[in-house]
């Protein structure tokens, strides 16, 4: 049985994880703009996310042919995956910490 724990599972695992933060981050500030009523288009800052952030993390990824050890920048895109989760999950309880005061 295949349970999905080789390393190019856990590159695609970080991948979702980053996306699944962004759009879950995306959801709660629609949400909040939704139901206070004042839509506006901070969802241009998702998209400025996407290019500073998961592009970068592509592009290093697909740069792991030249890598001469096979692992350094593998080892660089768990960290910058890791770090642009932390982000996100911070950004995330800022918005809940800030409707509580």
């Amino acid at each position: 049985m295949d349970y999905g724990l080789t390393l190019g599972d856990w590159v695609v695992y970080t991948m979702w994880g980053v996306f699944g933060f962004l759009i879950l981050d995306f959801v709660i500030a629609f949400a909040r703009s939704f139901w206070s009523g004042a839509f506006n288009t901070t969802f241009l800052d998702y998209l400025k996310d996407i290019v500073f952030y998961v592009v970068p993390l592509n592009f290093i990824l697909s740069m792991t042919t030249i890598d001469p050890t096979h692992y350094t920048l593998i080892v660089l895109y768990f960290i910058g995956g890791a770090s642009v989760m932390i982000k996100y999950v911070t950004d995330i309880v800022r918005k809940f910490r800030t409707d509580l005061t």
